[in-house]
């Protein structure tokens, strides 16, 4: 292969690296969000006709 095509080749392949890297040093933090559940109701009961 010519020279040429070796460099493009290289820089290809120091590019797809640099694209996949993982960035350790950016300090992200990942954020979530904690949905708490809705309470239960109970359903009333019938106790008499009158309480």
């Amino acid at each position: 292969m010519s020279k040429s095509i070796k460099a493009v080749v290289m820089l290809g392949l120091v590019a797809l690296a640099a694209a996949c890297a993982r960035n350790v040093d950016d300090g992200a933090v990942e954020e979530f969000v904690v949905v708490e559940a809705q309470p239960i109701t109970v359903e009333p009961t019938f106790t008499g006709k009158f309480k």
